[in-house]
């Protein structure tokens, strides 16, 4: 127990300091440059120009890469009002991360609600499994954004378009795990529970999916990963609201602070997403 305390302290020390190199990196490299290049390139009268159109050459969107000061500006911006609602391209950042979340949640459950079931008949039998094969092994590979353009005639909807593409995008590997978790269940419980008379359902519950719990839940762990992937590109290429739509905007008004901003987010939020699915893998976790 010391010694897994010791390795995640020197763990979490090298962390900080490899974080504080990147930014020390950043500083340097932003700082030396900043003053030089904010109107490097322009003439005096494109200087005038640019601020009677109202914008500031000195500031990040003329200059490209923002300082760590400008960071901070626009960090400490999003985090002490993240929730305000000033139109439609003027959300706070925890109402585009609540509609992207609540576009993943409901594409994701939907996803369960067929892959589980389905993955428990392919799983249990053989015959089922041989019959669906080809099926997964051509529809797995295709890429979820690929499914985009047919989901938006059809469905005539970009928010339920980009449910539908985290269903498509999230139904293979918790189909897949599935599968494989009922199908390598122990043959001696199997003979245990028919010995015992055990009926199929409660063959199935309290037999089949505690042994196979540990394999579905990577699938669903995988699942949530790529689900989380591709709702920011599928936000991008449809528009509205979430964090993806949140990203190309601020790519189009060249607001580099607020576009990394964002990408931190999205970096912390499927960080938090994969450890959430990985204390719920141990609790269903067991040792033979």
């Amino acid at each position: 127990m010391n010694a897994q305390r010791s390795l995640n302290f020197r763990a979490a020390l090298l962390s900080v300091l490899m974080l504080l190199v990147v930014l020390g990196i950043w500083y340097v490299a932003t700082s030396s440059s900043a003053a030089a290049n904010s109107t490097a390139g322009m003439t005096a009268e494109q200087i005038e120009y640019a601020k009677m159109m109202g914008k500031d050459p000195g500031s990040a969107k003329a200059t490209g890469f923002p300082t760590l000061g400008q960071m901070g500006t626009a960090i400490w911006g999003h985090l002490s009002d993240p929730f305000f609602d000033r139109g439609p391209n003027e959300k706070g950042i925890a109402i585009q991360l609540a509609h992207s979340l609540g576009r993943v949640a409901l594409g994701f459950l939907l996803a369960m609600l067929v892959a589980i079931p389905l993955g428990f008949v392919i799983g249990m039998s053989p015959l089922m499994r041989k019959a669906f094969d080809p099926f997964i092994q051509v529809l797995k590979p295709i890429s979820p954004l690929a499914w985009m353009p047919l989901a938006l005639y059809t469905i005539k909807d970009s928010s339920a378009s980009g449910i539908f593409v985290i269903f498509i995008c999230s139904i293979w590997p918790m189909l897949v795990n599935t599968a494989f978790g009922v199908a390598a269940v122990k043959r001696e419980w199997l003979n245990v529970a028919r010995t015992l008379e055990v009926n199929p359902v409660r063959t199935a519950f309290q037999v089949i999916l505690p042994a196979a719990a540990p394999t579905i839940l990577t699938g669903m762990r995988i699942s949530m990963g790529i689900a989380w992937l591709v709702i920011v590109a599928a936000e991008m290429l449809v528009g509205g609201t979430g964090i993806g739509y949140f990203v190309w905007n601020e790519w189009n008004n060249l607001s580099l602070p607020n576009v990394i901003f964002a990408i931190g987010v999205i970096g912390v939020v499927g960080m938090l997403l994969d450890l959430l699915f990985g204390q719920i893998q141990k609790m269903v976790t067991y040792v033979e």
